[in-house]
């Protein structure tokens, strides 16, 4: 089982979980979706495409950007529709 933890909470947990470029991506309903909020952040990936971020809150903290997904991946990424992958001190352990 994958899990992505901060602040000694557990923000996802899959065993479906995706790996592209090293990055573990997981499946939306694997998400808790009570530690994320909407971001205005984005990025290009030049074969993923547009990436929207979220930011991680926990308890009143805030890691800004910390999760990133791609909700509509270009063609050659399209697996990974809505998966959400972690990053700036967010551990994800196998």
């Amino acid at each position: 089982m994958t899990k992505a933890i901060w602040k000694g909470n557990i923000i996802a947990e899959s065993d479906e979980c995706i790996d592209v470029e090293g990055n573990q991506y997981f499946p939306p309903d694997s998400v808790d979706k009570k530690f994320l909020k909407q971001s205005t952040t984005t990025s290009v990936c030049p074969w993923k495409g547009l990436a929207s971020y979220y930011d991680i809150v926990v308890d009143g903290d805030v890691n800004k950007d910390a999760a990133w997904y791609y909700p509509q991946p270009n063609d050659a990424a399209k697996e990974i529709k809505g998966y959400v992958a972690f990053w700036k001190g967010i551990e994800v352990l196998d």
